[in-house]
């Protein structure tokens, strides 16, 4: 299996080519990039001008390739398009974006790929549920108000998806909340003060707080998700990345999500 992981010379890109070359994937010498660089420890950086010139001879070089996306929100959408226009199968870890369009476009080619909030699988499996009970329970917090805080790392451009997702679930239930309904938290001191962030997670963590209080402030819930580290994601990309070649495999494949990925 050949991959391509974009977004180098980001730390997430870095730890996924690590894990992919763990599992033994073969991990190609390129990496799609906005960054002003040619080469990155080995990597060969292609910016957008560059990409359209190089990859017809990657694709006849490395073949059944999939390439993972740990870009920059503003690339999401070209990125994808560039996948879809080529017909590489991609596993987009990228948040942001214009996420509609973006569904919309892979939706309508019917194209191989997996587009998710959040690779790690154990935060997945705590958003399904919570679809689940929005679906089956959508009063049950009817009353509620909801609140939440969010902290990565500083260089984080965008609001997280996974809390806007958790957020969707919540307000389907009947909560409601005050505008921002999500609090962004970047500055690194009131990270280690406010959110307990340790400091040596400064420059890699996603601490998630949600809270939902009865009017009367009598009951109080609180939800809550605490990372250190980028390997849990990179792990489940991994598991992305082999879900989607099977799938290619088997013909089967069509753009998937990371609740697929864990139901496989």
């Amino acid at each position: 299996m050949n991959v391509m992981v974009c977004g180098m010379p980001g730390k997430m890109a870095q730890i996924i080519a690590e894990v992919c070359a763990k599992r033994k994937f073969n991990v190609i010498p390129f990496s799609l990039t906005g960054e002003d660089m040619a080469e990155f420890n080995g990597f060969a950086l292609l910016n957008t001008l560059e990409r359209e010139d190089k990859i017809a001879d990657i694709l006849k070089e490395y073949t059944n390739l999939i390439a993972v996306d740990y870009t920059h929100p503003n690339a999401v959408n070209s990125n994808a398009e560039f996948y879809v226009r080529h017909k590489i199968p991609f596993v987009m870890g990228t948040t942001g974006g214009d996420r509609k369009a973006l569904m919309a476009l892979v939706k309508e080619a019917n194209h191989p790929c997996i587009i998710a909030p959040n690779m790690a699988k154990q935060i997945v499996a705590l958003q399904a549920m919570l679809e689940w009970a929005a679906k089956n329970f959508p009063d049950a917090f009817s009353g509620y108000d909801l609140k939440v805080v969010e902290s990565h790392q500083k260089t984080k451009a965008d609001t997280s998806g996974t809390a806007k997702a958790l957020v969707k679930s919540f307000l389907e239930m009947g909560a409601k909340s005050k505008e921002p309904i999500i609090e962004m938290v970047r500055e690194e001191e009131a990270q280690v003060f406010k959110m307990s962030v340790p400091r040596e997670h400064l420059g890699g963590h996603a601490f998630h707080t949600y809270s939902l209080d009865s009017a009367d402030k009598t009951v109080h819930f609180e939800f809550r998700h605490n990372v250190c580290g980028r390997e849990i994601y990179a792990e489940g990309t991994a598991d992305a990345v082999e879900f989607l070649a099977k799938k290619i495999a088997t013909k089967t494949a069509k753009p998937f999500d990371m609740i697929d990925v864990l139901s496989g």
